[in-house]
């Protein structure tokens, strides 16, 4: 069978690994297994969600509201922004594809970090578009600059916080750069983690009216799976133009999330207080995590997300991650990114001392 040549190119996504697979593999009980990989929220979603979708499971048989108006209404309000500037997704990442394949074509150039989310150059590569990275493990804004204006670009994708690093730009850093990007040059802000990053350092708070406003060539990307904790449902947001948004619209598919999935996400916006009390653990148990590193000796990248990235000098990234993970513990590797480091999703204070206590038990096996 003969495909589309630009496949060959094209690498295929490594999500984190499931409970499921460590409870088959390994012959370990699930109820040992913590799964601290894909930057979850550990606490789970609002009980208020629970009790909305669990009230309506009857009417999976039913077709979701293709408007989706209720959803869009509420994140208008909240953001206070109009309906005609949102478009929903499965998921952030659907979006994504959207601008890929509303901005891109064989040729088109596509400017990115040299680590950063990898759907970015996945998606971009599907369409024949050249993929050109920073030198720097760590985002810089001047070198990406220096790049744009010596290739020029139709798509640039800026992950603000940074995933996997989850280092972050301060807002007026980003603006700074924008000003000097061209019209017609579609910038994506990817906002996944930003409750956390505005959670924590006010500076890198993203309004997305502010930003589209000032910024007409920009897009502006969130979603329920991390701070809302629906990762399995589903459901990512974006805003932009309304000239922008009606071509996502051409390409979208009718009926993209589910019917439990706009329940649980209209749901969910209701309940900040959650959300907030979420994050705020977040961050007290990411000290924790950044003492451990620091008493190892251990290189940490200061986080604005709900996970770290610690470098572990002469211990193998790759070794340390199967080790815990034929302890039951689930991690992530970075060394498909070109980094010996490991990305662990902060988790509650119960599973973060099992953390420790397995990696201490490995970093000694490997002594």
């Amino acid at each position: 069978m003969k495909f589309n040549k630009v496949f060959n190119n094209v690498s295929t996504y490594e999500a984190g690994k499931p409970i499921e697979l460590v409870v088959r593999e390994y012959g370990i009980d699930p109820k040992d297994v913590v799964k601290l990989a894909s930057n979850e929220n550990p606490y789970g979603c609002s009980p208020k969600v629970i009790s909305k979708v669990e009230s309506i499971v009857k009417n999976m048989y039913l077709y979701p509201d293709d408007s989706m108006f209720e959803l869009k209404d509420a994140l208008g309000k909240k953001y206070d922004m109009d309906s005609k500037n949102i478009i929903i997704g499965s998921g952030s990442d659907q979006i994504l594809e959207f601008c890929v394949h509303a901005k891109c074509k064989k040729g088109s150039n596509v400017l990115m970090a040299k680590t950063t989310f990898a759907m970015y150059e996945i998606y971009a590569k599907q369409v024949g578009a050249n993929i050109i990275k920073c030198k720097k493990d760590l985002p810089d804004l001047k070198e990406l600059l220096k790049l744009y204006k010596k290739h020029g670009a139709d798509l640039i994708f800026l992950c603000v916080p940074n995933n996997p690093l989850g280092d972050c730009f301060d807002k007026d850093e980003i603006y700074k750069f924008l000003e000097k990007i061209d019209k017609n040059t579609l910038v994506v802000v990817d906002g996944a983690y930003n409750e956390f990053a505005g959670f924590k350092d006010e500076k890198k708070k993203i309004c997305p009216k502010d930003l589209i406003t000032k910024f007409p060539n920009s897009v502006y990307l969130g979603t329920f799976s991390k701070a809302y904790s629906l990762g399995g449902m589903r459901v990512g947001y974006g805003f932009g133009q309304i000239d922008i948004i009606s071509t996502f619209y051409k390409i979208r598919a009718p009926f993209n999330i589910t019917t439990l999935s706009l329940a649980a996400a209209i749901e969910a916006l209701k309940d900040e207080e959650f959300v907030n009390e979420c994050i705020s653990k977040n961050f007290i148990e990411m000290k924790r995590y950044e003492e451990y590193a620091q008493n190892k000796g251990f290189e940490y990248i200061p986080s604005y997300t709900n996970f770290i990235a610690i470098k572990l000098g002469k211990y193998s990234s790759k070794v340390v991650s199967q080790k815990l993970l034929e302890r039951g513990m689930i991690i992530r590797d970075l060394t498909g990114y070109g980094l010996n480091a490991i990305r662990i999703t902060i988790g509650t204070n119960e599973q973060n001392t099992k953390l420790f206590k397995l990696l201490d038990e490995v970093l000694a096996e490997l002594n």
